[in-house]
This record gives C-alpha cells, structure tokens and sequence, in this order.
C-alpha cells in the first residue's frame, strides 16, 4: 500500500489515530490500540499492521522522551537499566512475532491487559503490603524486581505492543514508588527502546506499509510531544484513573474481537 492508493478518508482516519496514540502513550500508554485498529481498518493485515504501528508510534515516543528531559537527567542512573532491559526485550519480541504465527498470543491479549488494569487499580494498596513485608520502593531489591519485569513486558511489546504502557505503568509503579512522573517518564523511554529495537527487526521483513504509517506517526509526534504538557497538569490520582479506564476499555475491546 503506497500512498497513492489511500482514500482522503483513510489518511485522516491514520492521522488522527496517531495524535490520539501519541497523546494517550504520553499521558498513560495504550495508543498502539488506535493505531492498530486504524491500519487494519484501511485493509491492512494485523501482522503487517503491528509492525506498521511500531513504526508509527517510535516518533512520538521520542518526542515525549524530550517532553521529560528534565526528569531524565536528574534520574538518568535509574533508567540506564530498564533501558538496556527495554531494547533487550524489544527485539527478541519482534523476533518472535516474525517466527510464529500471532493468533495463539492476540488470544492472551485480554488477561494481559485485564491483570494490568488491575494491577495498577490497586497498585497504592498492594504496594503498602509489599512494604510492610519487605523493604520499601527504590531499594536494589525492588529495582532488580522492575528491571525483570520490564524486560519480560518489552518482549510482549515487541510481539503486539497493545497496553504495553499500561503494563510498564503497573510493574513500574511497584517497583519504583508512587512519583507519576518518574514512571510515565521511565514508561516513555522504554517505549521508545522498545520499538527502536523492534523496528530494526521490521526493517528486514518487508511488512511495514511504510505510507500509512509515515502518516499516523506524523499525527503521534504532535501528539506525544504535548501529551507529556497534559499529563503533568492533571493530578496523579486522576492520572491513575485514567489508565485503570484505558485499561478496562482495551481489555474489553480485545475481549471481544
């Protein structure tokens, strides 16, 4: 598909999925959905159509990961880690997506994001029992827990990607503490390793429809970049909500597909 076979209704169908994907990866995570579901509505196959969306999507990511300079640099020791985890995971996850057929793992698409909703719906409680059991957030153990889980969900980033952000959000939010900014700033470049890394596994296979997705990420730069402007404006307890309603619509979205 070249861009000269896309109907005016089909490039802005594309391109406002990638704003609201970009907006909604800056400010919770969870855009892959809209993109997804846009390619694969202008006739694009789920397979290509994922990989499509990675390419999309890494813009906006980049662009939110310089929305959060500031947090980057005072924390950028902690993120090294989760970083190399990220790129680590996110290339295996598109190996796997490119060796094996995805129907069997989109089945399980549901339970991973209806255990992510909830885990990070109670994240707050969950993490004063892990407290009170062992010692708190930030120490080497709890950071050693989220560079393992943040490796195990970029290998499923880099396969499907759907809710990847709010999976991050949850395990982050675990491991590392209640600072909003922190996590979705972690959240956000892990992303962005992720689909780097998971891109230069697409560059070879001959699956990106490089038209459509050059489109929607135009739109997810825009919207990644002023995402990160909303999201520090609106309290964290209204930004947790937020994800826990994303969650809960994707959940049922692929639930019932």
């Amino acid at each position: 598909m070249d861009l000269a076979t896309l109907s005016l209704a089909n490039v802005i169908i594309l391109a406002l999925a990638g704003l609201i994907a970009g907006t909604v990866n800056a400010v919770a995570g969870g855009g892959t959905f809209f993109t997804f579901s846009a390619l694969v509505f202008t006739g694009i196959p789920p397979v290509p159509a994922n990989a499509t969306s990675a390419v999309a999507l890494t813009p906006s990511n980049l662009s939110s990961v310089a929305a959060y300079l500031p947090e980057i640099k005072l924390h950028w020791r902690r993120y090294a880690a989760l970083g190399i985890a990220s790129a680590i995971g996110g290339y295996l996850g598109a190996q796997l997506l490119l060796a094996t057929p995805a129907k069997a793992f989109i089945a399980l698409v549901p339970w991973f994001l209806g255990f992510a909703t909830l885990l990070f719906a109670t994240g707050p409680i969950l993490r004063k029992v892990i407290d009170a059991i062992s010692s708190g957030p930030g120490t080497p153990g709890r950071r050693l827990l989220g560079i393992v889980l943040q490796f195990i969900v970029s290998i499923y980033g880099g396969y499907f990607g759907a809710g990847m952000g709010i999976i991050m959000l949850a395990a982050l939010s675990v491991a590392e503490g209640d600072d909003y900014h922190f996590i979705n700033a972690a959240k956000n470049i892990c992303a962005a390793l992720i689909q780097i890394f998971a891109l230069i596994s697409f560059l070879n296979s001959g699956i990106v429809h490089w038209s459509a997705g050059l489109i929607a990420g135009v739109g997810s730069v825009i919207g990644g970049y002023y995402g990160v402007s909303l999201a520090r404006r609106v309290p964290q307890s209204v930004m947790r909500w937020f994800v826990v309603v994303v969650g809960a619509a994707l959940t049922a979205r692929f639930a019932l597909a």
